[in-house]
């Protein structure tokens, strides 16, 4: 019997023993959640935004005195996916912190699970609700939102190009794509400009021709395309077979910036507008920083998903190194409010919203002998910033 008891003693010593030794490596370390879609429709994303998330956690090392690590998230490109894994993540590990999205639809999804959870995450996804309507106090976003891509964008087109009086979109049919029709629609009605037509499509869709040809029919003045990523790529190919850069003006309202460029070839490029969240030329010192070391560590300079999957990593690098802790409580009240010198400038944090106020780039695509370098695919012909305040967007955190 006593024999009986001592194993008994000794077992519950060594599961204390093991607990103990657990939290001291979970004490010893910091986990970073980086969700990214690394599969599925949007992939080719995803693998570059994780380099860019590896790249601050590999060259910082440690945060607050702890060793950094990370966890890869695949969302496989899909808002219902992404929720769940995040979910079990939480319901195993308890409110950690998260960065990353490819869709808006996962950013409002993946967020709403975090909140619950009293987690920490920052997004780079567009639709105006994740500041907006659906606005969360755990949620934060570094990307413009469309309201701010479009009218950086688009306003210093029509600028440039009093010739415009009318347009057509192509719309990807989800929460992003409604987003910019609605702000398209909005810039377009306050200049007196028609709008043509609209195409819409899914996120499925991969072949073009039939949306191009519908945009020729219609004969507008400007192609506006508000789809993302190759769905982009692909329509701007399309446009080309068709001619249309000859018979009207282009504008790619959210590209990829280098990314998108590099995919069409600068023959392809020239001529047409860019809008862009990032752009690798920009001469803020943060940037200057960021190109050395993509350069010397990866050999490429940064695309837009690398770069702000970087900056994102970094403002919680950051924070933990300034507070000490990994604590996503006291992270998310540091970064409300915080300013700070970012790859785009000076770069803030609404304490309304959590939004970050931060440049958006339109760019002119350049010939190819007119290119200093292999990445000089394009001229920066405007960068503002645009942000609605929480009042006029509905946001209330909570």
């Amino acid at each position: 019997m006593k024999q009986t008891k001592l194993k008994s003693l000794l077992g519950c010593v060594a599961a204390l023993a093991m607990s103990s030794s657990v939290a001291l490596a979970a004490d010893d370390e910091l986990t970073i959640n980086v969700v990214a879609s690394m599969s599925g429709a949007f992939a080719q994303f995803g693998e570059e935004a994780e380099k860019g998330a590896r790249l601050a956690i590999e060259t910082a090392g440690t945060a607050g005195g702890m060793k950094l690590k990370l966890n890869l998230i695949d969302t496989e490109s899909n808002a219902g996916k992404a929720a769940r894994k995040v979910k079990s993540k939480l319901g195993e590990e308890g409110p950690g912190l998260y960065l990353g999205s490819t869709l808006s639809s996962t950013a409002l999804a993946v967020g709403a699970e975090i909140h619950s959870a009293g987690g920490f995450y920052i997004n780079g996804s567009g639709a105006d609700e994740i500041t907006g309507k659906k606005c969360n106090a755990s949620m934060f976003r570094w990307s413009a939102p469309t309201y701010g891509a479009v009218n950086a964008s688009l306003r210093p087109v029509l600028d440039a190009h009093p010739e415009i009086k009318s347009a057509y979109t192509v719309t990807p049919q989800y929460v992003f794509g409604e987003a910019m029709l609605s702000n398209t629609k909005a810039v377009l009605e306050e200049r007196g400009l028609t709008l043509a037509g609209n195409s819409y499509h899914s996120l499925k869709d991969k072949e073009f021709s039939g949306i191009i040809a519908q945009a020729q029919a219609a004969n507008p003045d400007l192609l506006v395309l508000l789809n993302f990523s190759s769905q982009a790529a692909a329509s701007i190919q399309q446009a080309i077979n068709f001619g249309l850069k000859d018979r009207m003006k282009i504008l790619l309202v959210w590209s990829s910036g280098l990314d998108t460029m590099q995919s069409l070839g600068a023959e392809v490029s020239e001529g047409i507008y860019f809008g862009a969240q990032y752009w690798h030329e920009e001469e803020a010192p943060a940037n200057l920083e960021l190109v050395k070391l993509t350069k010397d560590k990866l050999g490429e300079a940064p695309t837009y998903p690398m770069a702000h999957y970087y900056q994102m990593t970094k403002l919680i690098i950051d924070a933990a190194n300034e507070l000490g802790t990994g604590d996503p409580a006291k992270i998310k009240a540091h970064i409300s409010g915080k300013s700070y010198e970012g790859i785009t400038g000076t770069e803030s944090v609404s304490a309304e919203n959590n939004q970050v106020e931060k440049n958006f780039y339109l760019l002119l695509g350049k010939a190819e002998g007119d290119k200093a370098d292999e990445y000089d695919f394009a001229d920066v012909v405007a960068k503002a910033k645009y942000f609605q305040s929480a009042a006029d967007t509905g946001c209330k955190l909570n």
